[in-house]
């Protein structure tokens, strides 16, 4: 499993991997520079290497980084499970900026959930 964030959020990100390794699962990270032009070298890396990837924006989700990511596996025939988090397409309460990634499910607690939700149904899968 491979995470890819895009700019402070990584923060975020690599606490949550710091806890998922506490519970004995290696993740990897990407803190991706751009997201227009993409790197795409990163990005064939990381589709050959991994079979899931989370992104992870401080963002929108739609026509966002994770979207651009989805379109790179599609356009270069790559078949990888994708889970985008970010702002969804809904109004969103006010608050402050890590009540906001909470209730969207991208504040650490969020990304250390996803991870742990989608590393145990890979696990499981190779027995």
């Amino acid at each position: 499993m491979v995470i890819l964030s895009f700019g402070f959020i990584g923060n975020d990100v690599q606490n949550a991997i710091i806890e998922a390794s506490n519970h004995g699962f290696k993740i990897s990270h990407y803190d991706m520079r751009f997201v227009k032009p993409i790197d795409e070298e990163v990005l064939k890396l990381v589709f050959e290497n991994f079979d899931t990837i989370i992104t992870v924006e401080d963002g929108t989700l739609q026509g966002g980084f994770g979207s651009a990511v989805a379109e790179f596996m599609i356009d270069n025939n790559f078949n990888s499970k994708i889970i985008r988090l970010g702002v969804p397409d809904k109004f969103i309460s006010h608050g402050t900026q890590q009540e906001l990634r909470k209730e969207c499910g991208f504040d650490k607690e969020g990304i250390l959930k996803t991870i742990l939700s989608n590393i145990n149904k890979t696990v499981s899968s190779y027995k």
